[in-house]
């Protein structure tokens, strides 16, 4: 069952890396197995054996659900997520407030034993994802020019995979917004649909995005799991920060599709858009209940 959990912790981790305004982090973050998802990390660069074996095992199913989490929004739900964004965006927020009274309550002991003034990161998490969002460019359309290779756009396209993929990791930053401001979003989406059709033309660039993503990865874990274990106060009300953040990055999300559409406000709000909302805090509840469901049955074994 925890592998099952473990699957679909993934899958959902993949739906949100793939559209901008949420971060796969934040999913893991909200599952409850974002320090495991760090731990495994840095157990597979660094770990011992019996650690790494851990790792690997844990990471594999993490991996299965997250490929076909993302397989599954690159054919099919770019499509949904764009004619029905608004409700898709409500979904979203529905985790997010759900989840962060959640967050707190299991964290309180963390929390309550931090200094009064860690609570300024909370601030400075939301600074940081208002900003990323408030310089978002209003359009995906405005992405760079793949028609042909070269070590500019390689070096480029390793950059932008080194600094997208820190912000999968982290919980509130969506690296796919990272990627619209730097232009790559949909050439890289494009990019993938086109190699799973056997169409290779794209397959030097996304080659030289993977090498980033291996390198910022690297690095940020060892950071995150730093910070985890020795500035851990600090560390969470940053990633509540980043998460009440995110909540804005959501709401602006619908600008920065393909076909740009305002952002959600009120008046945009529907039946759906609610069912949504709701719907996002009965999977949050759902998954809570389930999790510790697992947990008693972990200790009775």
């Amino acid at each position: 069952m925890k592998s099952i959990m473990t699957s679909i912790g993934g899958f959902l981790m993949a739906l949100a890396d793939s559209v901008p305004g949420v971060s796969g982090g934040t999913i893991a973050f909200i599952m409850g197995f974002y320090d495991e998802f760090i731990g495994s990390i840095d157990a597979l660069i660094s770990g011992s054996r019996q650690e790494k074996i851990k790792a690997v095992k844990f990471l594999i199913k993490l991996a299965v659900g997250w490929i076909i989490g993302f397989a599954s929004a690159v054919l099919v739900l770019t499509s949904v997520f764009e004619s029905h964004i608004y409700v898709i965006s409500s979904l979203f927020i529905g985790f997010i407030v759900f989840a962060i009274p959640i967050i707190i309550k299991e964290e309180k002991d963390t929390l309550k034993n931090g200094m009064v003034w860690h609570a300024v990161f909370v601030i400075i998490g939301i600074a940081v994802v208002a900003l990323i969002t408030y310089f978002n460019p209003t359009s995906g359309d405005g992405g760079i020019d793949t028609s042909s290779f070269s070590i500019a756009l390689g070096g480029y396209s390793l950059i932008a995979g080194a600094i997208a993929i820190s912000a999968m990791v982290l919980p509130g930053i969506s690296g796919s917004t990272l990627m619209l401001i730097f232009g790559l979003y949909v050439p890289i989406i494009t990019g993938i649909k086109d190699l799973i059709k056997l169409d290779l033309h794209a397959a030097p660039m996304l080659i030289c995005f993977a090498v980033g993503i291996i390198i910022g990865f690297v690095a940020v874990v060892k950071i995150i799991k730093k910070c985890l274990s020795r500035f851990r106060s600090q560390t969470i009300y940053l990633v509540l920060g980043l998460m009440l953040g995110s909540l804005y990055a959501i709401v602006m999300g619908p600008t920065t599709l393909d076909n740009p559409q305002e952002m959600m406000t009120f008046d945009k709000i529907t039946f759906g858009c609610l069912a949504a909302f709701v719907i996002g805090g009965v999977v949050i509840f759902g998954l809570q209940l389930l999790k510790k469901a697992l947990e008693v049955h972990d200790l009775k074994n």
